[in-house]
């Protein structure tokens, strides 16, 4: 499958106002105190409902901080409209950021913010590790910021949501880079930045990793890019019709299935990554 045209012009003329308005997101360093955070510098730096409460402190049932990482294009408050609050109801501290003129800068650079993010999470909650929830782009950069940036013993899990792990051989993807996307060239199949990714293990020790993909992907193409290698003790794939043959989300909604969410919970609520046994309910929210 292809990206439809629509969504492709969508992404563009919405990745185009942004970087117009100069949305690059990190304010994170300003809230590394527990004191309660300033109001949103701009419309485009509101949070989703139930995150960035920076007064939040993790307790024995939930140690670690969730931390919320946007796909390319995307903002926080839309990208995780669905499960952040989801994720607060369950008894977690959640933390979302835009980075990266809307996750159009290069892996690298993003990477680098995402550290700074972790680190002011870390300062603010005491917590000595996060867990990370990335939808796309997302699912796919943390993992350079535990391989290349120190980010392996400060990462408890990582769960990547329908995440860019081999890349895309999208034919938007170049065309897109070329125009003001760093990100989307990185994500072009056998791209430089994903062969040094993946070159070794593609699952370094320390975090738990979980992957959730659907057959249905028409942005991560083909959708077993998703799919990582490594120890079923740490590593669990999930396509999401392996076990819910009806469910039909794509990629750029599926932050807001439920069954994501239930296999995003299922994750976090346990040791190792999620059980490749569990069996979610498919219908209802």
């Amino acid at each position: 499958m292809h990206l439809h045209p629509r969504l492709a012009l969508r992404s563009l003329l919405t990745a185009a106002a942004a970087l117009a308005l100069g949305c690059v997101g990190l304010a994170a360093p300003a809230h590394a105190s527990s004191a309660p955070a300033a109001a949103p510098a701009s419309v485009l730096d509101i949070p989703p409902r139930g995150a960035n409460d920076w007064s939040c402190k993790p307790d024995a049932a939930h140690p670690q901080p969730v931390v919320l990482v946007n796909g390319t294009f995307k903002l926080m408050a839309e990208n995780w409209a669905t499960l952040s609050p989801k994720l607060k109801r369950a008894g977690y501290c959640v933390f979302a950021f835009n980075y990266g003129k809307m996750a159009t800068a290069s892996v690298p650079h993003s990477a680098a913010e995402l550290q700074d993010f972790v680190q002011a999470v870390r300062a603010a909650t005491g917590a000595a590790k996060v867990d990370l929830v990335g939808h796309s782009q997302g699912g796919m950069m943390p993992r350079y910021y535990v391989k290349f940036l120190g980010g392996a013993d400060k990462v408890d899990d990582l769960i990547g949501i329908v995440p860019s792990n081999h890349g895309t051989s999208n034919p938007l993807a170049k065309p897109l880079g070329d125009i003001a996307c760093p990100a989307c060239l990185d994500q072009v199949t056998g791209s430089e930045l994903l062969t040094k990714l993946n070159e070794g293990t593609e699952t370094p020790a320390g975090p738990d990793y979980t992957v959730i993909t659907t057959r249905y992907d028409e942005v991560v193409i083909p959708y077993t890019s998703a799919l990582l290698s490594g120890p079923k003790e740490y590593v669990t794939n999930v396509v999401l019709q392996d076990h819910c043959p009806l469910d039909p989300f794509l990629h750029d909604q599926a932050t807001k299935d439920p069954v994501v969410a239930r296999w995003v919970l299922n994750a976090l609520d346990r040791e190792g990554p999620a059980d490749a046994a569990f069996r979610p309910r498919c219908i209802g929210l």
